[in-house]
């Protein structure tokens, strides 16, 4: 971006970003001039109605107009439409006038201007520039005020001097995030708040009422400044309460496609982390694959922190033939048991698994007298898994015996099989053996040693 750095501070309103805060960039604008009256101004029409038949006239008329895409039947349109006139009147009596219009996108005749905008929900605002050469997204709020302060800037001065303390606190505050270019060779830069004396060259400085207060870039690439205001210009925790300085955030994460999701959709991660809705508040950290907490997390101030292992209840009873492990068990039954332990991974809603439980329950039956062996079973879906151990669909099978070798069975799902698979498998009782290595004699390099080359079915995850 080609700038002159004739200003010793300069500020910028966001023009091209839909960002909830002002920029702050060295550089000079030229202003265009007033639009064009439109005849519908003159006769006092407040909200331009546009269709097929004078869209295009009508912005190609103006250097900056601002048409909302609406649907008769929509609820957010109606709700948006007084706080829409409202804007309109105050804005038409802006220098320049600031016209606002609509078009009824539902209606099939203007189809091919819903499409030329790819308007694809209701309402849709665009802002259209230079008698339709330039469109952008509407990214400001939906009640009158908040419509008329966003537009009066987006046509605004492009920069302002600060050239005094008193105007760098007037200008920057202490509500939004803005973004000054530094220029100490053409101004002592301690006029700004919190000011550095000790800045000695040019500098993007981003200042905000959160976090660190401020943050520096001294990359002047655009792309590079976008990415900078993204990242440092949005709160590292926004708390959804009634502030109205956290608005502008909370209308930000609202506009992402993730918390447009259905609400059940939104207690799957509830689900996921085995919560429920009473179990809030609550701080979650995590670590992918992590096997150890940050050594930095002081104990004194945050208490001993665990790693989190979603699990189902261990259950009081569990005197069936087939045992039931979850993810807070299965050290115990599984690995620390000094059995040997066949274990199924399965889904509630997977077929396969529902035709192989009858089968495993005649395998449990039939091994029943015999004290080394345990049949087991783990919701696969409702409890952490072992990193060590690879479920890639369900049913998946695993035999841990007592010498340590972990097999993944991929034999024949009947019963016939699976007991000769353990019958030739299983390992000694714990102890009667003076040697126990964890890697016995058949275990492949990884630890895991599959028991046959057959593909079965599966239901993936």
């Amino acid at each position: 971006m080609a700038v002159s750095l004739v200003l010793p501070f300069t500020i910028l309103m966001a023009v091209s970003l839909v960002l909830p805060f002002t920029i702050l960039l060295a550089g000079v604008l030229l202003l265009s001039g007033p639009a064009l009256a439109d005849p519908a101004e003159e006769l006092g029409e407040v909200v331009l109605t546009l269709d097929a038949g004078n869209f295009s006239e009508v912005v190609a008329k103006h250097q900056f107009i601002v048409v909302e895409f609406y649907a008769p039947w929509c609820g957010h349109c109606k709700q948006l439409a007084p706080e829409y006139e409202k804007a309109a009147a105050i804005l038409r009596n802006h220098d320049p006038p600031l016209v606002l219009a609509k078009v009824d996108a539902y209606d099939e005749r203007n189809k091919e201007i819903k499409d030329k905008y790819q308007v694809h929900a209701y309402p849709t605002i665009k802002i259209i520039e230079n008698g339709g050469k330039d469109v952008r997204g509407y990214g400001g709020p939906r009640d009158a005020d908040g419509i008329v302060e966003y537009l009066k800037k987006q046509v605004g001065p492009a920069s302002i001097e600060l050239s005094s303390a008193e105007a760098a606190q007037s200008s920057i505050g202490d509500k939004g995030v803005v973004l000054v270019g530094v220029f100490p060779e053409f101004a002592d830069a301690s006029i700004l708040p919190r000011g550095d004396q000790a800045i000695k060259g040019p500098v993007v400085r981003l200042f905000k009422p959160f976090d660190e207060l401020f943050a520096d870039s001294l990359d002047f690439d655009t792309d590079a400044l976008e990415k900078f205001i993204e990242v440092s210009g949005f709160p590292s925790v926004v708390t959804f309460d009634a502030d109205p300085t956290n608005h502008k955030f909370l209308e930000r994460y609202y506009s992402t496609p993730s918390a447009k999701m259905p609400n059940k959709l939104s207690c799957k991660w509830f689900q996921y982390f085995g919560l429920k809705e009473n179990d809030v508040p609550l701080l979650f950290v995590i670590a992918q694959g992590g096997k150890y907490l940050n050594p930095t997390i002081d104990p004194d101030q945050y208490g001993n922190l665990t790693p989190y292992v979603k699990s189902e209840p261990i259950p009081k009873v569990n005197d069936q033939p087939v045992k039931v492990v979850v993810a807070d068990s299965i050290d115990d039954i599984v690995f620390n048991s000094g059995k040997n332990v066949l274990l199924e991974f399965y889904a509630p809603w997977c077929g396969h698994c529902r035709k192989l439980a009858p089968i495993l329950e005649e395998v449990a039956v039939a091994l029943q007298d015999d004290e080394e062996v345990i049949i087991a079973k783990m919701d696969g879906t409702a409890n952490d898994i072992p990193t060590d151990l690879a479920v890639e669909g369900y049913p998946t099978i695993y035999f841990y015996s007592t010498t340590g070798d972990l097999y993944n069975y991929n034999g024949r799902r009947t019963a016939e099989d699976i007991i000769s698979f353990i019958t030739k498998n299983k390992g000694p009782r714990a102890g009667a053996v003076d040697e126990v290595t964890q890697t016995g004699a058949g275990a492949v390099e990884d630890g895991i040693t599959p028991s046959s080359p057959l593909e079965l079915p599966k239901d993936e995850l």
